[in-house]
């Protein structure tokens, strides 16, 4: 056990290692696309850590990411140039001034009748420390509903379904305050410490990377604790480790409110890299499809379902730009799925566990020493 662990580490570090190395093998644009990818590993991680280690599949993860990336983006579009030159000496969106009605106030405080909600945002750090705290409330509230009332396997899927399609709709029929269907564009760049990161800098593609590898080992310690392990006890006999003693409830939301956190600060990282927020986000699409980076990967695995997603990402964009490809490239997605789940039950990591253990058992045995009746000790054959 201790040398698959290290094993399992040394896949982990040489993960990192190759990411950290990215930037001196590719060009501004491909730096761009890779850090995407990136975020899409994170979510994947979130998926991994609710359906994989927790047995919560949750088909509204959208609904985080979402969140996450509108609280930034609120900020970064104060910031914004364009937020700056509408005839005042106060921040304003631009499309709030669209609609406006003739001869309203252009001030947050008055120029519709939400739009004071957007000033504690003129403060980026409020928008980062929202982009965390706004997912972990929702999950928090949906947890304790519905972990606390005992709702389990499909209906919790449905449920999640149904938020993120209600939510989404919120966001779009919200047009004075959202943008509507076109989401917050023209965003300003983030700033920390004077710094600005430009999307196309190797500075905001660390940002990206280290974040990720942060997450990555974070949720991986966090899984291998006590709690972790009677999570997943929880997993596999919900009934049995409540006849134990232990609060389900509790762990449950705990564990759905962390992998909450992880994907609204992916909605944020998103946004810094793309500079855009949008109700797609919420799309039941996007939401589905998180699920299908965490099977193909491994969805008991943190660091699988963070390669499922770049992997399949990757082989998205490179088959829909190229020819002959462009129309019939989801199809080829759909039917790598289909291939994994028949013939690779646990995804690309339980393929890769399955070979570490084959090794394993080929490897002789070194003799050990053993006690015997008088005491002796003897080398066993």
């Amino acid at each position: 056990m201790t040398s698959k662990r290290s094993i399992t580490w040394a896949a982990y570090a040489t993960f990192i290692v190759l990411i950290m190395a990215a930037p001196l093998f590719m060009d501004p644009f491909w730096l761009n696309r890779v850090a995407k990818y990136l975020v899409f590993g994170m979510l994947g991680i979130a998926i991994a850590l609710s359906w994989g280690y927790a047995g919560i599949l949750n088909l509204g993860q959208g609904l985080f990411f979402g969140a996450g990336a509108y609280m930034l983006a609120m900020s970064l579009k104060l910031a914004s140039p364009t937020s700056l030159q509408q005839g005042s000496d106060k921040p304003v969106p631009d499309f709030m001034l669209w609609n406006a009605e003739p001869g309203a106030q252009t001030d947050l405080c008055c120029i519709n009748k939400a739009s004071f909600l957007w000033i504690p945002f003129k403060s980026e750090w409020f928008g980062m420390a929202m982009g965390i705290v706004l997912p972990v409330l929702i999950a928090g509230l949906i947890g304790t509903i519905v972990f606390r009332k005992r709702i389990s396997g499909v209906f919790v899927s449905i449920i999640t379904l149904a938020l993120v399609l209600l939510v989404r709709l919120v966001v779009i029929d919200a047009q004075p305050i959202t943008n509507g269907f076109n989401g917050l564009t023209d965003l300003g760049w983030l700033k920390i410490g004077g710094f600005e990161f430009d999307p196309y800098v190797v500075p905001t593609y660390y940002l990206i990377a280290v974040s990720l590898s942060v997450v990555l080992v974070a949720t991986r310690l966090l899984v291998e604790t006590r709690a972790g392990l009677i999570l997943q006890a929880i997993r596999d006999d919900e009934n049995r480790a409540r006849y134990l003693g232990f609060d389900v409830p509790t762990y449950q939301i705990f564990f759905y409110a962390v992998s909450a956190a992880i994907a609204g600060f992916a909605g944020m990282l998103y946004v810094v890299i793309s500079e855009f927020a949008s109700p797609t986000f919420m799309d039941l699409a996007f939401s589905i499809t998180m699920v299908v980076w965490a099977a193909v990967g491994g969805r008991k695995s943190i660091l699988g379902a963070c390669i499922g997603a770049i992997l399949i990402n990757t082989i998205s964009a490179t088959v829909s730009e190229t020819e002959g490809f462009a129309e019939a490239w989801k199809a080829i997605i759909g039917l790598i799925f289909v291939l994994v789940v028949l013939y690779l039950p646990h995804g690309l990591a339980g393929l890769a566990h399955d070979l570490i253990d084959r090794v394993m058992r080929r490897k002789p045995k070194s003799p050990s020493r053993q006690i015997d009746a008088t005491g002796v000790s003897q080398l066993a054959e």
